[in-house]
């Protein structure tokens, strides 16, 4: 999460939590770009956490690490008593849904009730802004309607229900005190940085290891794709024009199927265009309890606001395949990620609140 501070035409931020990996582009634009701004990064260490993502800007003078838990009130009272946070951008999540079927309670606790801890003591300190990072998942799957930012919140797995309930708490505060909160619901986002647990590092690295995609029942489940710097640039965006108790679909209308995915993945790594030297590095495994078909959002009201994807997706999987040849180890656990279903035990035996 971030938090900034507007006055005028100009931006202070002040504040970055962070834990998802988008965040850390998002940490190095603001560092680089507002070097009058002081930008603190709030990190657990979690297993899918790489401080090395951050590394060029680790010495600068406005970037300041904290390492610590938005799920200890305690701690995070008194972040925002020593420092003066204006602004909040808030990332932190547990966020790979085949995770939250086994560890469906953990994603509550970190998603839910670290949240609420969160935008309480942001609220408590009087912040000016307060971003929560949502996902397209908390409205469910859709095979032809578009959502917009109105449509119901139907989520189908314990990621997007602990989330789509996170957004209920931030909205309260807005609703209750005029608190000035902003929700974004944005598409799948890919580039360099991503732990290699989420589908598209996971594809490139496995065939860079010459081992098939595994891939979750048919293949036909479709995504939106979004690079992380248009991310980047869409949250800069509603940080300086996004308006209080609003939400924005951060979307794309860029979509490909599971299965179009590796085999444009199998074209770019192994080089071939045979379809059946394709099918040899598709490996179709059984699929996760539940596997929305579609996202399709309507991202008007932020196109409206002077925001649009600009990056194609030649240029971006490129770039993105370019860097996992270099960066695959930059986590320790790297490997155990690359399994079709996780195998790690990456949560603490959970104590509540």
């Amino acid at each position: 999460s971030s938090l900034c501070y507007l006055k005028a035409n100009c931006i202070i931020v002040k504040y970055v939590f962070l834990l998802p990996y988008s965040a850390s582009h998002v940490v190095v634009s603001l560092v680089k770009n507002y070097p009058n701004y002081l930008i603190i990064n709030l990190d657990k260490l979690d297993y899918c956490a790489s401080l090395k993502n951050l590394e060029t800007v680790s010495e600068k003078e406005n970037y300041k690490f904290i390492q610590g838990d938005i799920c200890e009130p305690d701690f995070i009272k008194q972040l925002f008593k020593t420092e003066k946070i204006d602004i909040v951008l808030h990332f932190a999540a547990q966020t790979h849904v085949d995770l939250s079927f086994w560890h469906a309670l953990e994603f509550t606790y970190v998603n839910v009730y670290g949240t609420n801890v969160l935008v309480a003591a942001a609220h408590e300190a009087n912040v000016e802004k307060f971003v929560y990072v949502s996902t397209d998942e908390v409205y469910g799957g859709s095979t032809d309607k578009e959502f917009d930012e109105s449509s119901p919140k139907r989520p189908t797995n314990p990621y997007a229900s602990s989330k789509a309930a996170a957004e209920c708490f931030v909205q309260s505060y807005w609703e209750r005190y005029q608190f000035p909160v902003v929700i974004t619901r944005s598409s799948n986002v890919y580039g360099p940085h991503q732990y290699p647990e989420k589908v598209i590092p996971k594809f490139i690295s496995l065939l860079q290891q010459n081992r098939k995609c595994c891939i979750h029942g048919s293949g036909l489940q479709k995504r939106n794709f979004l690079y992380a710097t248009d991310v980047v640039e869409a949250f800069l965006t509603v940080l300086k024009e996004g308006k209080p108790g609003e939400i924005y679909n951060i979307g794309t209308n860029f979509e490909m199927s599971i299965a179009q995915l590796a085999k444009e993945l199998i074209h770019l790594i192994k080089k071939t265009s045979s379809e059946s030297e394709m099918e040899h590095w598709m490996d179709y495994v059984k699929d996760r309890p539940t596997n929305d078909l579609r996202y399709p959002m309507n991202s008007e009201k932020m196109h409206n606001l002077g925001w649009r994807p600009k990056v194609p997706w030649k240029e971006g999987i490129k770039k993105t395949i370019e860097w996992y040849k270099e960066n695959f180890h930059n986590w320790k656990n790297s490997e155990k990620a690359l399994e079709p279903f996780p195998v790690t035990e990456p949560f603490a035996q959970l104590s509540g609140p």
